[in-house]
């Protein structure tokens, strides 16, 4: 449902005044509805990156980077973080609400039935060479489930989305069942099952780090941190791979190819691969026998780039960011007691950079980022799979969003325009006559 409009706005152009309704969202986002403005005036909005565009409504996430706030449907970050678990929060998001005992239990027994992969799937690994990039093996093989699903990639445009339970579970569950396996091949070890009376994070583990005649089950510390980094990844409104799947979903696409096109959005170093910059930095430093006191001088100097501080959206602390950093302490090292250099460099950036006015005048803080690559380092996953670990957590937003358009009732197809800059027209000229 559109929010009502709450006075209108005068835009006036060649001398003469255009009126366009304005709305308020329920946090008091403001916004100009100017989906006449070419109709009324010949003129189109230029925004370039869509900064201070509004591409869509959503009821499922709520930022204010001002303040450092981040909610998924209402809740806080800080508060799901501290109660909730990446399955709990993946159901909120999807559907809308925390789900009572019952819903979760079938819930959780749908992502645990879904965990396996069919054989002819196994075999699609023979194909790719060990050295691909996990990302891209990841998006082909995404796309690929919607062949061994066509029920679920057929009925895409019903308001019911007769099969959404379905969908959830087998892209929800056998996302990170498909990245175990791409770690596996590469690593060329053989695959391991799903082990399905562990928790969704364990499984995971489980199925990454198992040798044969050794079973590995992460310890709950482990477990719980990167099923934290899950939940903190789970949805951030409408970044560059959430607004990408909602392209791809105007058109009518099913979950499958929407997930995969998330992932290669995703694939970017300015979105998804930041963390693996951050820890590349951090090694950089170490091996230059700096703790960080050099680096962050030439960094003012603009000689380095600071990775892992500032975002496009907060302008004051990223509260994952928070939420992260006291978690390695509280959670991780005290019961692992997995310290080192990296974390003591780390640590020592951020105080530098918290105190010092160079950064603060840039409101330039530490993000998610910052933390996540080094609990992740400290888990034991390699820094090529950093970024698929960001596409298991954000699953569940990218089937939120899927849901959001594909719900909609002869919804309109995403169509941007643009501002020609080209050549005006021209004649062609054969080639013998060309200079």
């Amino acid at each position: 449902m559109e929010p009502k409009s709450i006075k209108k706005a005068i835009i006036t152009i060649e001398g003469n005044s255009h009126e366009f309704p304005t709305f308020e969202g329920t946090e008091g986002e403001k916004a100009i509805d100017i989906r006449t403005l070419r109709s009324k005036t010949d003129y189109i909005a230029y925004d370039e990156s869509y900064a201070d565009t509004g591409s869509c409504l959503s009821d499922i996430t709520f930022i204010d980077g001002e303040k450092g706030i981040l909610r998924y449907r209402g809740y806080s970050i800080e508060q799901l973080a501290e109660h909730s678990k990446f399955l709990e929060t993946a159901y909120l998001i999807i559907y809308g609400e925390l789900p009572n005992a019952g819903e979760f239990a079938k819930f959780s027994e749908g992502a645990r039935a879904n965990s396996g992969v069919a054989d002819g799937m196994k075999e699609l690994f023979k194909g790719y060479p060990r050295e691909g990039h996990p990302m891209g093996i990841l998006s082909s093989l995404l796309n690929a489930l919607a062949c061994y699903y066509p029920r679920l990639a057929s009925n895409i445009r019903s308001q019911d989305l007769e099969h959404l339970d379905e969908t959830v579970f087998v892209l929800l569950s056998k996302v990170r069942t498909l990245a175990a396996m791409t770690y596996r091949m590469k690593e060329g070890l053989g695959f391991v099952e799903p082990h399905d009376e562990l928790r969704y994070s364990q499984n995971f583990l489980h199925m990454m780090f198992s040798m044969p005649g050794k079973e590995y089950i992460a310890s709950d510390a482990v477990s719980k941190a990167l099923d934290l980094i899950f939940l903190l990844h789970a949805d951030h409104e409408q970044n560059c791979s959430t607004s990408t799947v909602r392209m791809v979903a105007s058109g009518g696409t099913n979950a499958f190819a929407c997930a995969s096109a998330g992932v290669c959005a995703l694939w970017g170093p300015l979105h998804g691969g930041a963390n693996m910059e951050v820890v590349a930095m951090l090694k950089a430093i170490y091996e230059s026998g700096d703790d960080g006191s050099k680096y962050i001088e030439r960094a003012k100097n603009g000689k380095e780039k600071l990775m892992g501080f500032g975002h496009r959206v907060y302008k004051n602390y990223d509260p994952r960011a928070t939420i992260l950093r006291e978690a390695y302490k509280n959670i991780f090292l005290e019961n692992t007691g997995n310290n080192g250099p990296l974390l003591d460099i780390a640590r020592h950036l951020e105080e530098r950079a918290l105190s010092d006015d160079y950064f603060i005048s840039r409101k330039l803080y530490p993000n998610v980022d910052f933390y996540s690559g080094i609990i992740m380092q400290a888990i034991g996953i390699p820094v090529e799979m950093f970024t698929v670990m960001f596409a298991i957590g954000r699953m569940a937003g990218w089937l939120a969003n899927w849901r959001e358009v594909a719900d909609v009732v002869n919804g309109r197809i995403y169509r941007p325009r643009q501002i020609y800059t080209g050549y005006t027209k021209r004649e062609y000229v054969p080639m013998e006559m060309r200079g």
